[in-house]
């Protein structure tokens, strides 16, 4: 009896061995970390900087690619048909996951079952930037002076269905007022340069670029969409204490694996994640990016999946009021 334990014994440990060492030697070779837009945007720039970080933690190389494309559908839709083994990985903005869902018929991804989160790692606060030729200084001012001008002031969204459009779209309806979305193919950078040269007097901008942007004197930065100040932008008030009590309007990042992924790779990138991302040299460096550093980034996987689903609900009302659901 003894020896027909001892024999079973062994050839449990013999059967699940090569399984044990592949956890246990994790990462064996390079990490790729897919970014689903170009370089140069904070998606990108902060996903560097936590590779770098990550990478020393590991002992291992993390590649960044980016594969932009599709609105980030390409990239994304990579990543979960990649092989779940902790060697190809999703830097995600929340569009990706959740407004997306909403503009399209049907994506090349399920956003909950086709992926594992790892970390929602910041939020990202727009700024409300008007021209300084305009005759306002508080977001008080400028929904008085939009609603003696019912429909004639425009405001630059960047591309339909993004970020910044919904954010004005909820502005509008949260202030009871009425503006026109001025929509560019280029994106952020071309709209908010149409309000520095005042074709379009009022805007939604990334905080960070709003920053960099004030000493020009060109644009006067309002307000800010988040709940809370941004440290980059210190002097500038929250829409909510400007007004609108209820307003917080922003985005998120998120780090994320293939469905699959085997469950103690999963912890391993999830405890080494929860280091780097406390570094007081990484939240620093969110902060000067104009981004809010969450404050639990690596929560339960059900915990941000339920975040995630709640967040595919939020945007997706606001998709669907203002009539863009399904057009994709």
């Amino acid at each position: 009896m003894k020896l027909a334990r001892l024999v079973l014994t062994i050839l449990i440990a013999w059967i699940l061995a090569p399984y044990s060492g592949k956890a246990d030697s994790y990462p064996s070779h390079p990490i790729k970390l897919i970014v689903p837009l170009g370089a140069g945007g904070s998606v990108d720039i902060l996903a560097r900087s936590i590779a770098a970080d990550l990478s020393k933690r590991l002992g291992q190389s993390i590649i960044i690619e980016n594969r932009p494309g599709g609105g980030t559908l390409i990239g994304a839709a990579d990543v979960a048909r990649a092989p779940p083994d902790g060697y190809t990985l999703l830097a995600a903005p929340s569009g990706t996951l959740t407004i997306e869902v909403a503009l399209h018929k049907s994506l090349p991804y399920d956003p909950i079952k086709d992926f594992i989160p790892l970390a929602r790692y910041v939020n990202v606060p727009c700024a409300l930037v008007v021209n300084s030729s305009l005759p306002v200084k508080s977001v008080s001012e400028l929904i008085a002076y939009v609603k003696k001008r019912p429909g004639k002031i425009s405001y630059s969204a960047a591309t339909i269905g993004g970020v910044y459009h919904l954010t004005g779209e909820i502005f509008k309806r949260e202030a009871g007022i009425s503006m026109t979305p001025v929509f560019y193919r280029e994106g952020g950078t071309a709209a908010l340069n149409d309000v520095l040269a005042n074709v379009v007097p009022v805007g939604f901008a990334d905080a960070g670029v709003a920053r960099s942007l004030l000493t020009t004197k060109k644009i006067r930065a309002l307000g800010v969409t988040s709940s809370v100040r941004v440290p980059a932008l210190p002097n500038v008030p929250t829409i909510a204490e400007s007004g609108l009590p209820n307003f917080d309007v922003v985005s998120w990042h998120m780090l994320l694996a293939p469905a699959g992924t085997p469950k103690p790779v999963v912890e391993r990138l999830r405890d080494e994640l929860k280091v780097v991302l406390a570094q007081p040299d990484t939240r620093n460096r969110m902060q000067a990016l104009g981004l809010l550093p969450v404050a639990d980034p690596t929560p339960p996987v059900p915990v941000l999946r339920a975040f995630v689903a709640s967040e595919i609900a939020r945007w997706g009302k606001v998709v669907r009021q203002v009539g863009l659901a399904g057009k994709l």
